[in-house]
């Protein structure tokens, strides 16, 4: 049998399947740039070749320096392009079964990542710390939720649900001294907590803003993608859920679950009274049929 590495064009489909599965395992463990994401979606669309190119011609094909091709390799945990190839290559030897559901698309394989985040969010909502941190945000007068940039919409998805209920969300999506001055206020009205949501790229703005919030007195819930780091360090309370990079930009499926079962658990956290507004919008909807029919 001929060593598919010395033809120099591609490698038969089994083979490409090892490659392709061993390259989303290495793309799964990792945060990458957008540039970077676009080296490793244009090498899952050709695993067949993928062993055999060279930093310049991947540079060339994507549009990119050949610079960042070894930042790329760096990224995985290489020490530079040769040797992340040569990972590659040795799925060609090892002789190891495909991944699981080797025939998926690329499209369906980045399903499956938020898939297996969705199972990892599952598994850590096992004790009881969700309903109590709903608890205590349910029991802020009022509650400030802050999300900048891209965490912006989650905030305004939870403020949105959660003021159907409870009597003073203030949703803040403004950095700088907007931010602090509304978070201020929040605290002098009588706020105990702020909900914030921040997801990757972490801003900066919102680093100063949790800062910020806990001098005002408050106590800060975070929703972020890791226990750790920058913003989790001036939080007392994290909730994590996984961010999937498979995709040209982060999907938060993972963080919109968990937004959900965060106003879920608030919701039945609150005074009985409460929660009886959302029947009351309910049926005052109904009367102005604000909805379609289903």
């Amino acid at each position: 049998m001929s060593d598919p590495m010395a033809t120099g064009v591609a490698v038969a489909s089994d083979d490409a399947s090892r490659v392709a599965a061993r390259l989303r395992e290495l793309v799964e463990g990792h945060r990458l740039s957008p540039s970077q994401r676009r080296i490793a979606r244009y090498l899952l669309d050709r695993p067949e070749q993928a062993v055999f190119l060279t930093s310049v011609d991947i540079a060339e094909a994507v549009g990119i320096s050949q610079p960042s091709v070894t930042r790329f390799a760096f990224a995985l945990g290489f020490t530079g392009f040769p040797e992340f190839r040569d990972h590659l290559r040795a799925a060609l030897r090892d002789g190891q079964e495909p991944a699981a559901e080797p025939a998926l698309n690329p499209l369906q394989a980045m399903v499956n990542s938020e898939i297996r985040n969705l199972e990892l969010l599952r598994d850590s909502l096992a004790d009881t710390r969700l309903a109590e941190v709903a608890a205590q945000l349910a029991a802020s007068r009022p509650l400030p939720v802050v999300g900048l940039r891209v965490s912006a919409p989650l905030a305004h998805l939870f403020g949105y649900l959660a003021a159907k209920a409870h009597p003073d969300v203030r949703v803040i999506d403004t950095p700088g001294s907007t931010l602090e001055d509304r978070l201020s206020r929040a605290a002098q009205a009588g706020a105990s907590w702020t909900l914030a949501f921040g997801l990757p790229r972490y801003p900066r703005e919102l680093r100063e803003g949790l800062i910020w919030a806990r001098r005002a007195g408050l106590r800060v819930a975070l929703v972020t993608d890791h226990s750790v780091g920058a913003l989790a360090e001036h939080a007392d309370v994290v909730l994590t859920a996984p961010v999937s990079s498979q995709f040209a930009f982060d999907s938060q499926a993972a963080p919109s679950v968990l937004c959900a079962a965060l106003v879920h658990s608030m919701v039945y956290a609150l005074p009985t009274e409460e929660q009886s507004s959302i029947e009351e919008f309910e049926n005052s909807a109904a009367e102005r049929r604000l909805f379609l029919p289903e």
